[in-house]
């Protein structure tokens, strides 16, 4: 198979490499630097908001996986807030542009997307036909999908995957709260009311992959397990597999002071259920919070 990757370096994309070894597939990786992995992926560069990636690096792809964008979890400035935006609605706009010049097109684009397109929903329950909420981020998610709907009017199959938090050893979520529960300072984030919707990384990893070998898969998909939790049950589970204390609940004006508007996606309460990905046949490998973290962490 000929896959043309965008975020292949990122804490999701290194694990979809492992599942399209390149010894098995031709790889294109488009990035702004060399990433300089396998000498078997090739390299093209692409600045995903100045312009469309060059012809050649798409031509010859069965499918594309989109998983580019400035990365959410920082301070929001203004110019940050540009940044989130641009990466993911020009980013996908300039891609979907090249692929309708294409003579011989990509059957699929795979295109990520997230959670935040449904807001604070409170205990509600989430499945792929739940309305967008409305705010930043969920406007940034609905205008990203738009874009990568766009392709279906050049005959691309078009599936969008709404990830949640995504769990894993070496980045993601974890990397910002493992080291504050290994020091015992960890706790639940204000009321610790507010649902999480999770998901391991191998998991999401093998979801994308699903989603471009199965031809009957089209529109969105919720890159979550099927068990979320709430932030006072994440923090216990994650102190237990930790073997720390939780004992240090962070008050809401504190985290708001830290981080500012972003700290908004921090309570906000997302029971999200993965109802169009097990229909379709997926099955997860770690349905369930704590085999998650004991197989991150053992």
């Amino acid at each position: 198979m000929f896959l043309t990757i965008s975020g292949a370096t990122g804490f999701i994309g290194r694990r979809l490499l492992k599942l399209f070894p390149a010894d098995q597939h031709a790889l294109v990786v488009l990035a702004r630097k060399n990433p300089r992995l396998n000498p078997l992926i090739h390299y093209g560069h692409w600045d995903p908001t100045a312009a469309e990636p060059s012809r050649e690096l798409l031509d010859r792809a069965d499918a594309v996986i989109h998983l580019a964008g400035e990365p959410v979890s920082q301070r929001w400035t203004p110019e940050v807030k540009i940044a989130i935006r641009d990466s993911r609605i020009l980013g996908t706009r300039n891609l979907v542009s090249a692929i309708g010049k294409l003579r011989h097109r990509p059957k699929t684009l795979v295109c990520a997307s997230a959670v935040g397109i449904y807001g604070d929903r409170g205990d509600d329950v989430l499945t792929e036909n739940a309305k967008p909420a409305s705010g930043f981020l969920p406007d940034v998610c609905a205008e990203w999908e738009a874009e990568a709907d766009k392709a279906q009017d050049y005959g691309v199959r078009v599936v969008k995957i709404r990830i949640g938090i995504a769990l894993g050893a070496d980045g993601g979520a974890l990397a910002a709260m493992a080291p504050l529960f290994r020091w015992g300072v960890g706790g639940r984030l204000g009321s610790g009311k507010q649902w999480m919707s999770w998901i391991h990384v191998d998991d999401l990893a093998q979801m994308i992959q699903f989603a471009v070998q199965n031809e009957s898969v089209s529109g969105v998909l919720n890159g979550v397990a099927p068990n979320p939790v709430t932030n006072a049950e994440f923090t216990r589970q994650l102190a237990g597999a930790l073997h720390r204390p939780a004992l240090f609940p962070a008050p809401e004006f504190g985290v708001k002071l830290l981080y500012g508007e972003m700290a908004q996606i921090l309570f906000a309460s997302q029971r999200v259920q993965p109802k169009a990905a097990l229909a379709a046949g997926f099955n997860f490998r770690y349905s369930e919070l704590r085999p998650a973290l004991d197989a991150i962490f053992c």
